[in-house]
């Protein structure tokens, strides 16, 4: 199958925040090369946020959220663990593997919160890091 240029860049144009994730991803690798595998997750969050300020990403890291459940305010709070460019949430783990837990809470923020990107990143990995992009379909009807 031969590749058709306009079509990929069709598809680049279509992807969601694409250069604000492309820094995000990037200053996740940065941290991932400087810190060793193998640390719990707040060492990463930390990391992450130094890096974050460094690369001069506008992120606001832990901020309590509210939630709501039909209308009504709910007194539980969501706490991601970024913001980034006030429009993607970054969540950085330590684990073995991401796994689909993991996949369906973030969507469940971004569902909560109304942000399009969700980008999930592990930095317990070996030998390499994980990350993926999740996007909320905002052509969905809210049930």
């Amino acid at each position: 199958m031969m590749n058709n240029p306009n079509s990929r860049r069709a598809m680049n144009k279509d992807v969601v925040y694409r250069k604000e994730a492309y820094q995000i991803i990037g200053a996740c690798f940065e941290v991932s090369e400087d810190t060793a595998c193998g640390f719990f997750e707040p060492v990463y969050q930390e990391c992450m946020k130094i890096e974050l300020d460094t690369q001069g990403i506008s992120a606001m890291a832990q901020p309590q959220l509210k939630l709501s459940d039909r209308g009504p305010e709910l007194k539980q709070r969501y706490i991601p663990d970024f913001i980034c460019y006030a429009k993607a949430i970054l969540e950085p783990k330590s684990v073995s593997k991401l796994c689909d837990e993991r996949r369906a809470q973030l969507h469940n923020y971004l569902n909560a919160t109304r942000y399009r990107l969700g980008l999930l990143v592990n930095f317990g990995h070996q030998p390499n890091r994980e990350w993926e992009r999740i996007v909320l379909d905002t052509a969905r009807k809210p049930s």
